[in-house]
């Protein structure tokens, strides 16, 4: 296991100014994407979509991932984690002021354009973060670090759908033209691009330890020189977080339709199940940074990986409250999954650390993928039997735990 070396020769550094610093960031991207899994339902009216083209607007968000997750890593090496988080939200605030434009042309493609800018920030900004919560202390204690920082994530996703339903969701069907709809965007992402400026400039005066994986790494740690994706827990790793993410986004994507579908015809109450969501989601993961210190983490992903299978099994075959409350509490199988498929992906990389997080990050795009496909297939046989697509991405992560997880040892001399 490789060594981790500080800045500071005198005294042992204290982690936990920067862990706090570093989690509220956490909070600040978790609430950006929940809000952009708010925007499927309000551009499914705005611009009378179905659910398939509406959730272009989770394939836009994710795609970004796919194109700068490996850059962002580069960036990482080259100017390090500190200056790479405020070079995410500088962009953050520039993908949320592309929304006024996109508002005022009423444009569909120009909105996705904003999306896909502001998600490109994230990107960066999850990246950076992810990797560097990891590396803040001992690596056994990693997963549960990161899942602790999750959490917080996990309330910025909750605090979205309330913000959405007071600020941005409307029955555009009957009380809004297309024009007035589009325009409820630009207050809200305005608001969005000062918070995240003066974030940045916060970050950017603050004093984060400049931390770096040690190259002097023992003999079953990464090797100097060899391919990143010759590491196939790294690589599967990768996949789970496709299959994760694309799943996680596809539920909170479709909750607001499907509650309504299921009999709850008001939107804010609709919103509120979605707050739900990522209310158990949140609570999982606060548990799972405790009970982390009894259960493995590929443990974790076993038992949560089939909890989740059967909790859609029983909102597939269901209706009515059993079904909706079927889909809310498949957040409490989501809960570790992110931070402990992260953290086991990254798992002895040494030197290759920020690299492999580039990697990993890739499968970001999953919510880019998966979602669109889910609402293609709701399209045509209904939002339950398109539960199907999530269910193989449960069994992956099943899977993950079992024994993709397991470290690719190094070749000996």
């Amino acid at each position: 296991m490789a060594t981790r070396s500080t800045p500071a020769a005198a005294s042992a550094p204290s982690y936990l100014g920067p862990f706090i610093t570093v989690t509220i960031l956490f909070g600040i991207f978790g609430f950006l994407t929940s809000l952009n899994n708010t925007l499927v339902a309000k551009l499914e009216d705005t611009f009378r979509l179905t659910h398939g083209p509406a959730m272009l607007a989770t394939a836009a968000w994710f795609l970004a991932y796919l194109v700068f997750s490996v850059p962002s890593a580069k960036l990482i090496e080259a100017v390090g984690y500190k200056r790479t988080m405020v070079i995410s939200l500088l962009i953050m605030v520039l993908g949320a002021l592309l929304f006024v434009p996109a508002a005022n042309m009423v444009s569909f493609p120009m909105t996705l354009t904003a999306i896909f800018v502001l998600a490109a920030g994230v990107c960066a900004l999850q990246t950076s973060a992810n990797p560097y919560v990891s590396i803040l202390g001992p690596e056994h204690s990693a997963p549960a670090r990161l899942t602790l920082a999750q959490a917080f994530n996990s309330l910025g996703s909750l605090i979205a759908p309330w913000v959405a339903a007071h600020f941005i969701l409307t029955d555009t069907t009957k009380n809004a033209t297309e024009t007035s709809a589009a325009h409820m965007l630009q207050g809200p992402y305005m608001a969005i691009a000062a918070a995240l400026l003066l974030l940045g400039v916060t970050v950017m005066f603050m004093n984060l330890p400049a931390i770096t994986m040690t190259r002097d790494f023992r003999p079953g740690d990464a090797v100097s020189g060899r391919s990143i994706w010759t590491y196939s827990h790294t690589v599967l790793g990768m996949v789970g977080i496709f299959f994760y993410v694309g799943l996680e986004i596809a539920l909170a994507a479709i909750t607001i339709k499907f509650c309504q579908a299921q009999g709850i015809g008001n939107v804010q109450t609709a919103g509120l199940m979605l707050s739900l969501y990522y209310l158990s989601m949140m609570v999982g993961r606060f548990l799972g940074s405790f009970i982390m210190k009894w259960i493995k983490a590929e443990k974790l992903l076993v038992v949560l990986g089939f909890l989740g299978v059967a909790l859609l099994l029983v909102s597939m075959f269901s209706a009515g409250q059993v079904a909706i409350w079927s889909l809310v509490l498949c957040g409490v199988a989501n809960s570790v999954m992110y931070p402990n498929i992260f953290a086991l992906g990254i798992a002895e990389l040494g030197p290759m650390t920020s690299e492999g997080s580039g990697v990993i990050t890739i499968g970001n795009v999953g919510g880019a993928v998966i979602p669109v496909l889910f609402g293609w297939l709701a399209d045509r046989v209904g939002i339950q039997f398109a539960f199907v697509i999530p269910i193989v991405g449960y069994l992956y992560v099943a899977y993950y735990g079992l024994s993709g997880y397991k470290p690719t040892r190094a070749a000996k001399a």
